[in-house]
């Protein structure tokens, strides 16, 4: 998992509430257990019409193609709790969704895949969300060492986070990543186990 320390880009407003993760990565998306190539779900009952049409989504507008965040209303990533959600956001190219309130499992799933979701009150994303409708020349600024988002006019909002979860994505840590950096202690415990109870560690196919 790649390491978040600070990020700068545009950032592409959603000014939607209750956007739940169907909305994010459709069904039809879901057959699949790689992490690239999602992007092309990302929204995409919102990115076409019924007959296949571009609705000129704002992650389709010129503007918005490479933002690098994301800002939305409250209670994003509510509904099922599929991860191909996260994993679209950032195979986007997105690795920081601003709202007012996120879903507890798509909160999750966002630390788990390195994207930092940042919970504002709803009049600094109000704030937020004007800026980022100016388009490409309105670059934003998530310094997660110091906890806060700078905006285009100078305003900084400072936002809460676990110290645990900060950590983790400061070091680019994932739960494998996590498991690895106890590889030592681990073989150790197997070795000892290996000893006083070797029926454990028998070739059952043999």
């Amino acid at each position: 998992m790649d390491k978040f320390t600070t990020l700068t880009g545009v950032a592409a407003p959603v000014d939607m509430d209750n956007v739940d993760t169907d909305m994010i990565i459709p069904k039809q998306f879901l057959k699949t257990i790689k992490r690239t190539g999602l992007r092309e779900g990302l929204f995409y009952e919102l990115r076409f019409d019924q007959d296949g049409n571009p609705t000129d989504f704002v992650l389709d507008q010129p503007a918005y193609k490479n933002a690098k965040l994301l800002i939305a209303g409250d209670n994003f990533g509510c509904g099922s709790s599929r991860e191909h959600a996260p994993w679209a956001i950032l195979d986007h190219g997105i690795r920081c969704v601003i709202a007012e309130s996120f879903a507890d499992i798509f909160y999750n799933n966002c630390f788990k895949n390195g994207i930092l979701p940042v919970a504002l009150p709803k009049s600094q994303v109000r704030a937020l969300m004007e800026q980022a409708k100016q388009g490409a020349n309105a670059t934003f600024t998530v310094d997660l060492e110091t906890q806060q988002v700078h905006a285009p006019d100078g305003s900084m909002y400072a936002f809460e986070i676990e110290p645990f979860r900060k950590h983790c994505l400061l070091n680019g840590l994932d739960d494998i990543a996590l498991t690895l950096k106890k590889a030592d202690d681990i073989g150790t415990y197997e070795q000892r186990m290996a000893r006083h109870a070797p029926w454990m560690f028998r070739d059952v196919a043999g």
